[in-house]
């Protein structure tokens, strides 16, 4: 059995949001809760996400991050080393970006370092957190598959990414 784990963004994921909806489609979905959604630290939520896994075998853990999430689960990679079944990062937000001012700790840069495990990054040609351009530079140098959604936004539920099954769909193709 795959043992899914979300990872929202800023200010987390609301009850519209797909990732709610991903949470509440089976048994084992998880959602790692912070302490901080609106003034995160990245050591934080490193730290959150490897204390959510301990206790699981890793080969059957996928994470599923949205935005910020996605920086997390780069971040998480780079500094554990652990191996996973995979992760599927959905818009991750360009923190390098002019109009992302957000007050975080330790976000100030994506990591570009590979991702030892599978990922698959999901992009809009329109989001307004991250152009094509540096989502296609993320998963170039993440090693992540690629799968650009078209006009999606920020594939969130202001978007109308509520219930997604395409993005479950290609969830379960991860895991």
């Amino acid at each position: 059995m795959t043992n899914y784990f979300i990872v929202p963004g800023l200010g987390n994921s609301g009850p519209d949001h797909w990732q709610t909806h991903f949470e509440n489609s089976g048994d084992n979905f998880v959602r790692i809760n912070q302490m901080d959604w609106d003034t995160p630290a990245s050591a934080d939520w490193v730290k959150n996400i490897d204390e959510a896994l301990s206790g699981y075998d890793l080969s059957t853990v996928v994470l599923i991050g949205h935005s910020l999430g996605c920086t997390a689960i780069a971040n998480w990679a780079k500094q554990t080393q652990k191996i996973i079944k995979g992760a599927l990062l959905v818009a991750p937000s360009d923190l390098e970006a002019p109009r992302y001012d957000f007050p975080t700790v330790g976000f100030d840069h994506v990591p570009l370092n590979k991702i030892n495990f599978k990922t698959t990054v999901v992009a809009s040609t329109n989001d307004e957190w991250v152009s094509m351009e540096r989502a296609m530079f993320f998963a170039r140098n993440w090693g992540s598959e690629l799968i650009n959604i078209g006009d999606a936004g920020h594939i969130n539920a202001d978007s109308g990414y509520g219930k997604w099954p395409v993005g479950l769909e290609i969830l379960k193709s991860l895991g």
